[in-house]
């Protein structure tokens, strides 16, 4: 069966992000947008970050263009979402979420989920320490609401 653990993204700098290095942690993964009317969930995904970053969480945003609200370039998104959400978590260059060129991790979770296609900007993932998906989050759905889960994954001891 396989994980999160087994995918590599590319992070903005255009270094290789190996998910194996997340081992052991809580992971939201979602689609961002810098151009989409839910782009100031990006600020409570900060929130989220910083206020459980030492407990074991890991948010990684995956900018996509898949629904035409990202800016050009991965420079200007990364620059966008620093300057205006005050993100600090690891961002990645752009990916396709859906369709024959998306990106591998999402159709993992996309298939985890047995929920399809991701329908929108700001779906959330969240996997728990053992790189198996706990659930996936609708587009709408604030960061704030996902606590309790997010803390309950935490509570959970490494596998």
């Amino acid at each position: 069966m396989s994980t999160i653990y087994d995918f590599t993204e590319t992070e903005m700098s255009g270094q290789p992000l190996n998910l194996a290095d997340y081992q052991g942690k809580v992971v939201v993964i979602v689609n961002t947008a810098s151009k989409c009317g839910l782009a100031p969930q990006l600020k409570g995904l900060e929130q989220l970050y910083q206020q459980y970053h030492d407990q074991g969480l890991e948010v990684l945003g995956l900018p996509s263009n898949q629904f035409h609200q990202e800016l050009d370039t991965d420079e200007e998104a990364s620059d966008y979402c620093q300057l205006h959400y005050g993100v600090t978590f690891p961002m990645t260059q752009r990916v396709q979420v859906n369709g024959d060129d998306a990106d591998p991790l999402f159709e993992h979770l996309k298939d985890e989920s047995g929920h399809g296609a991701v329908k929108w900007n700001y779906t959330k993932f969240l996997v728990g320490r053992d790189g198996q998906l706990i659930h996936r989050y609708a587009p709408t759905t604030k960061p704030e609401k996902m606590v309790a889960e997010i803390e309950a994954a935490l509570a959970q001891k490494e596998a």
